[in-house]
């Protein structure tokens, strides 16, 4: 069943997100950069307002991929108590040794998602060394937020191989990337685990405005409307618990 993340930075957005029944809460600064850090007080706030009624992940921030920059910074967000910390894999550093270290960190029960930037044109054999690492799942996202939605930048086929060899690995896979409410019924079929949006869901599609409950409506409604009608109806049942 694919779910809706919604992408927010404030105490007053995940509120208005909670109310339109999104199936992921993604916490992150997006005038900080493709995945700007948001600041941990109010990361455990908005912990402590979901309660556990919906997964919640938060960003490591834009960092260079150096080991030690990388586990502090995740290790500095698990305490705020989220369910999946987030780590973009940007060109450049050390990849090896940013796994290695985050191994260890998976190791001890922490959930990581490794996100992926369609724009950097990644390799996905790493896909499968980041299953081996102990990752819970993978995402494929932009940097270049300008440059479109990511079908913009990879084509569908290539999206397809992405989400199968994710799930092959047995890892929850996302998609997002400046998507738009047109890119759901192309990217649906595909079956990824959760499409996630946060420019879609704003003010004049500007993804530092602040979040419009309409958008969020209209968004929530057409990834139900391109559902097969099970997951309609599990989708329904799940936010009558």
């Amino acid at each position: 069943m694919t779910a809706m993340l919604a992408s927010v930075a404030t105490m007053a957005e995940a509120q208005l997100a909670l109310q339109a029944k999104v199936g992921i809460l993604d916490l992150k600064q997006p005038a900080n950069g493709a995945l700007g850090a948001l600041d941990r007080t109010t990361v455990r706030q908005i912990v402590q307002l979901v309660a556990g009624r919906i997964p919640v992940s938060a960003t490591a921030g834009d960092l260079v991929m150096q080991p030690e920059i990388i586990s502090t910074a995740v290790q500095a967000i698990a305490e705020t108590g989220v369910d999946y910390i987030k780590i973009g894999f940007f060109p450049g550093g050390d990849w090896s040794g940013c796994i290695a270290k985050l191994a260890e960190l998976s190791g001890q029960g922490l959930r990581l998602i490794a996100v992926l930037f369609a724009d950097a044109t990644p390799d996905f054999d790493i896909v499968a060394v980041i299953a081996q690492a102990g990752f819970s799942g993978v995402m494929l996202d932009t940097m270049d937020k300008l440059r479109g939605s990511l079908l913009s930048v990879l084509d569908r086929k290539k999206l397809a191989a992405f989400v199968g060899s994710a799930k092959s690995q047995g890892l929850l896979v996302g998609l997002a990337g400046s998507l738009r409410q047109q890119d759901i019924a192309e990217l649906l079929p595909l079956q990824p685990d959760y499409l996630g949006f946060r420019g879609a869901l704003c003010r004049q599609h500007e993804r530092t405005a602040r979040l419009d409950p309409a958008a969020l409506a209209r968004i929530r409604q057409a990834i139900a409307e391109h559902l097969p009608k099970r997951e309609q109806h599990a989708q329904e049942n799940v936010h009558h618990l």
